[in-house]
């Protein structure tokens, strides 16, 4: 899979379950990372988000959630996700929870 976005639907979104019946939004590869940018979940508390983000570490993805807003680091936090800082030069350091295979 080269690096670039990830939509609902596409070859590599059936593979790890980012079907538009349970997302909208997209996701980025980077490297050996999957970014969850900006998802948002049609189907919620049914454990759709917790399938995708073992798809993506079984296949061998870090997982990372760049600036998670809401109860989205509680969430995180509890699936194992670690808080880290990544630094890009549009934006300077940015907060990103990590989850490695």
């Amino acid at each position: 899979m080269k690096d670039g976005i990830i939509l609902p639907d596409s070859e590599f979104g059936k593979k790890i379950g980012f079907t538009s019946d349970k997302f909208r939004g997209y996701l980025w590869k980077r490297g050996d990372s999957i970014y969850v940018s900006m998802i948002i979940s049609k189907k919620p508390c049914r454990g759709n988000f917790s399938k995708l983000i073992e798809n993506i570490l079984r296949l061998g993805y870090k997982v990372k959630v760049p600036t998670p807003i809401g109860i989205m680091p509680l969430i995180l936090a509890k699936k194992g996700f670690k808080k880290t800082y990544e630094y890009y030069k549009e934006l300077g350091m940015v907060e990103v929870w990590i989850k490695e295979p």
